[in-house]
C-alpha cells in the first residue's frame, strides 16, 4: 500500500511541477496581459493543487498534514479572487484584449 501511495504521490508531485513550468512558459509566449494572465492563473492553480495533494499523501494524517489543507483553502479563495481583481483592474484602467484592438 505504501508503494501505490508514493507512486500516487510522486505522480501528483511530478504532474503539479509540470503545469506550472507550463504556466511560466505561458507568461512568456502570451500576446497580451489577458491571455498571460489566464495561462498563469490555471496552470498556477492546478500546479499547486497537485503539489499539495502529492505532500499530503507523503505527510500521511499528522498536524502537517491539518497545515496542508489549510494552505490548500487559502489557494482555493485567493488564487482565483486574484486573478478576477487582476484582469477587471486592467479593464478598469484601459487594457484592452489583443483582438479588440486589431478590429
Amino acid at each position: 500500500m505504501m508503494l501505490f501511495i508514493d507512486i500516487v504521490s510522486a505522480v501528483c508531485l511530478i504532474g503539479g511541477g509540470v503545469f506550472i513550468v507550463i504556466g511560466s512558459i505561458g507568461l512568456i509566449r502570451m500576446p497580451d496581459f489577458f491571455t498571460r494572465l489566464h495561462a498563469a492563473g490555471v496552470c498556477e492553480t492546478l500546479g499547486a493543487w497537485l503539489v499539495l495533494l502529492g505532500l499530503l499523501l507523503q505527510s500521511g494524517w499528522s498536524l502537517v498534514s491539518i497545515k496542508l489543507i489549510m494552505i490548500f483553502l487559502l489557494l482555493v479563495i485567493t488564487g482565483p479572487t486574484a486573478t478576477h481583481a487582476l484582469a477587471k483592474s486592467a479593464l478598469h484602467g484601459g487594457v484592452k484584449p489583443k483582438h479588440l484592438d486589431q478590429g
